[in-house]
Parts: C-alpha cells; sequence; structure tokens
C-alpha cells in the first residue's frame, strides 16, 4: 500500500453522492465506505462497524475537482492583472514580475496557491510551473507543493522567465532530470511530475526539437499550449503533428484559435484539452473552444490558468465554461429560443471537472470518480443554504448556485484535510503573512525592471501590451 494512503477507515453517511461513475450513478441518498485510503463500497445505506462517521446530509458528495493548468506561482500577483489583455499580462509578468522573483517567492507563492485550491475542493492541480530559471527555484517550487496540506498535485515544469522573451531560441532547462531523480522516483506519490513545454508559437523550431526529445527523455505527460489568441493561429499544433510529436500523452491547452483540421489532428492521436473560459473570455485567448472540442469528440478538463487576474475556484470556472458555450450555441444557426434543447449540461461540466481532469493528468485510474477501488479523493459541498434549498436539480445547483465557501469537508486518498469548513493542519495565517512580504518585495523592486517601472498596486496599473 502507497505510504501516502490514509489507514483510518470512515463513512461518509447520508449524502447526495454524484459519483461521475456511469455504473454507479447518483444516489438520492447514499454511503460510501472508505479504507486504506481506497473506496471499498458504495450503496443507500451501509452496514459498517466501527468506522469513523462522517455525516453528509445536506451535502452533495462528489469527486474533487482536477484543475488541469494552473500557474500556481502567480498567486501573490493576485487579481493584479484583472483588467489586463494578454499582451498586457506577458508584459507584466513574464518580461516584468517574474524576474524579480527569488526561490523564497516561489515557494509561499506554490503553497499559498495550492492550499488555496484545497481549500476550495480542487483535490488535484497540474502546477504549470513556468517560472523556474534556476534549480533553487525548482527546489522552491516543489517544496510548496509538497508541503501544501495533504494536496495531490502534478509538477509540470515549464522553465523560468529566461525561456519566454517571445519568440524564444532558449531550449527547456534539462534541470528538470535532476528534479525528477530527486523527488519523483516513483509514479505512485502524491505529487508526481509532468513536462509543461512552450508550444510551437513561443519558441523556435530549434528550440521546440529540444524541448520536445527532453520530455520523451523523461518520459512524462506533456501539457502544451495550444490556439491561445493571436500566437495560436501559428499552427502549432499541425507543426506538432508533422514532427511527431502528438499523441495519447499530451493535454493541449486553450485551443480557442486552433485551425478545425488541428481539432481533428488532436482527437485522432487521442489528445485531451484544457479548457480556461475564464481566462480566454477575458483576456483575448479567442471564444473557448468547448464546442469545437466536442464537435470532433474530445471531453475537455477545466483549468484555471493565472490568478493575476481571475479566482481560483472551479464553481466559476464550471459557470463561464457552460455560459460561453451556451451562448454560442443559441447564437447559431438554429440555436436560440427556438432549439429543441441545448447540448451541453450543468452534469457535463461536472464531468470536465472531475472525471475528465483526471484523464488529462493521467490519474482517471485513480481518481476521478467514485468508484470501488479508487483512491478517496472526495469534497462535500453544503447544500443547506437558502440559494441552495430545495434540492430539485443537485448539478445546476452546483454549476450555478455553488461557491468555494459551500465547501465544508475534504479528502485526499481517504485522509481528511477540511473538515467543518476548516483546513487541517495548515497555518494559514502564517501563509498569508509571507505571501504579503513577497509580494510587498515583487513590489518595491518593481521600478528596477525597465518595462514595468510603472508597476503599482490598487488597479490601475496597465502595462503596454506585447504584441503577437
Amino acid at each position: 500500500m502507497s505510504t501516502y494512503l490514509g489507514t483510518e477507515r470512515i463513512l461518509i453517511k447520508g449524502g447526495v453522492v454524484l459519483s461521475q461513475d456511469p455504473k454507479v450513478g447518483d444516489l438520492p441518498k447514499g454511503d460510501i465506505l472508505i479504507e486504506n485510503g481506497l473506496i471499498s463500497a458504495i450503496g443507500p445505506d451501509l452496514s459498517v462497524d466501527d468506522a469513523r462517521v462522517i455525516d453528509a446530509s445536506d451535502c452533495y458528495v462528489l469527486p474533487g475537482f482536477v484543475d488541469t493548468h494552473r500557474h500556481n506561482w502567480q498567486s501573490v500577483v493576485r487579481h493584479v492583472g484583472s483588467d489586463w489583455t494578454l499582451g498586457q499580462y506577458f508584459t507584466g509578468i513574464h518580461f516584468g514580475l517574474s524576474k524579480l522573483f527569488r526561490p523564497e517567492d516561489t515557494y509561499i507563492a506554490n503553497l499559498l496557491g495550492r492550499v488555496e485550491a484545497l481549500d476550495a475542493g480542487i483535490t488535484t492541480m497540474l502546477d504549470w510551473s513556468h517560472n523556474t530559471d534556476t534549480p533553487e527555484h525548482g527546489d522552491a517550487a516543489v517544496a510548496g507543493l509538497l508541503e501544501a496540506g495533504g494536496a495531490r498535485s502534478v509538477f509540470a515544469h515549464g522553465g523560468g522567465a529566461s525561456m519566454w522573451q517571445v519568440v524564444s531560441a532558449v531550449p527547456h532547462h534539462r534541470d528538470v532530470l535532476r528534479i525528477q531523480k530527486e523527488y519523483f522516483s516513483s509514479s505512485d506519490q502524491l505529487v508526481t511530475l509532468a513536462f509543461a513545454a512552450r508550444g510551437p508559437q513561443y519558441a523556435t523550431p530549434e528550440a521546440n526539437h529540444a524541448d520536445f526529445a527532453l520530455a520523451r527523455e523523461l518520459g512524462t505527460r506533456i501539457s502544451v499550449h495550444a490556439g491561445d489568441g493571436e500566437w495560436g493561429k501559428r499552427r502549432g499544433l499541425a507543426w506538432m503533428h508533422e514532427n511527431g510529436y502528438t499523441g495519447p500523452n499530451v493535454t493541449y491547452v486553450h485551443c480557442n484559435t486552433l485551425a478545425d483540421d488541428e481539432y481533428h489532428m488532436l482527437a485522432d492521436t487521442g489528445g485531451t484539452a484544457s479548457v480556461s473560459a475564464d481566462i480566454e473570455t477575458q483576456m483575448g485567448h479567442g471564444w473557448p473552444a468547448t464546442g469545437k472540442l466536442l464537435d470532433v469528440g474530445v471531453r475537455p478538463s477545466l483549468s484555471i490558468d493565472v490568478c493575476t487576474s481571475n479566482g481560483g475556484d472551479m464553481f466559476h470556472a464550471m459557470k463561464t465554461t457552460i455560459s460561453t458555450q451556451r451562448a454560442l450555441d443559441n447564437d447559431a444557426p438554429g440555436g436560440g429560443s427556438n432549439a429543441d434543447g441545448l447540448r451541453l449540461s450543468c452534469k457535463d461540466v461536472v464531468d470536465f471537472a472531475t472525471m475528465q481532469g483526471a484523464i488529462a493528468n493521467g490519474l482517471d485510474d485513480k481518481i476521478g470518480s467514485i468508484t470501488v477501488g479508487k483512491q478517496a479523493d472526495i469534497i462535500l459541498v453544503r447544500a443547506d443554504s437558502l440559494g441552495m434549498t430545495p434540492h430539485n436539480n443537485p448539478y445546476g445547483a452546483l454549476v450555478y448556485s455553488g461557491h468555494a465557501g459551500m465547501v465544508d469537508t475534504v479528502l485526499v486518498a481517504g485522509k481528511v484535510v477540511k473538515e467543518n469548513g476548516k483546513l487541517l493542519g495548515v497555518d494559514v495565517n502564517h501563509i498569508k503573512e509571507l505571501a504579503q512580504r513577497t509580494t510587498d518585495y515583487l513590489f518595491e523592486m518593481a521600478p528596477t525592471v525597465s518595462s514595468i517601472a510603472d508597476a503599482r498596486r490598487g488597479g490601475e496599473w496597465l502595462p503596454s501590451a506585447t504584441k503577437s
């Protein structure tokens, strides 16, 4: 048995179980037995002795949310870019603040962002970590994830600021091989490794060949930006396909501006996709690709992307995803008020936020659904508020009325990491204090970087946009 699995025998009792497993279905009132970190039984009224009972009455019980793409190191500059375009983000962050991060800043950013997401019911996060220019920054980023309250994470090594001077000829840092050897000797860990590739739109062909060769040397899953705004119109996915770099081990992030044939290349090679609808609609990546992905048979996962601009919880991501796609469908010929129905349901986007996320992270054999034999990554969302009552449609309530404050209980691998609305074993005030110190330092030092000499807090700083 894996050392990270919980050992406590737990019975989650009397909740509305939304299993995300077609064979199990949904239970209006169900119980879940957890033994040695694994789900051992699911039923309407389990008879169990000698187990700790978690009362799930007036709660929706579902798999933990899975975020398949977040630049977690940016949590300490949260909301500075809430009024920025994608081009302004590149200037303010990649050509600006990123250069100022010390290893200790990367550490506290990863710790803050990962604990915040765990508190909101995101039991698994792929940390698309692209500010690790030195070995010390890489070590600090991993440390932040390892210390984040028992959260499950995928550390996707994305290099550092020196690689993001678009279009870059700098190849991906080979320090990722050392990180793999030191921290990720086994795939059966709570925190695992992936490779975060920039994508052909952001680097020269020579740099991209080196990047994908390094990814194959690592032997991990790959997450790559594709179809993101004007940069994404350069047929980067087609280039990957022509050079043999597509495949079922690749997750494509965004996909907004791919050409029609590129969507088919993605699907035909077994790739997965990550939609970041909140950021995409705000920053100008293009319309979220949810419908275009569904058209070629790809069910996307969901991701937060950057908290420099938007919030960090999955409830907002689900709502924006379904709202934007429904708007597009309603505006299409045959859509709108005369349509026979909507093709995207609330149940679909909950699936995107759970099971499809597990698939995109290569963890669907362990998590993503409430299934006997899988690890118990489970959340309890309170449904006893006025806004959730009466219980007429659990999926509709989660998507349209749910929020992070309703996440009452969180289990990861059968261990309770949040209970009665409070994270366990986490000094939240200390994390907040360290995060504030880092933010103060970054803005004190910002005038030393010419591209962001006018950086300031308060919402009035609007960098000049980097052109694509």
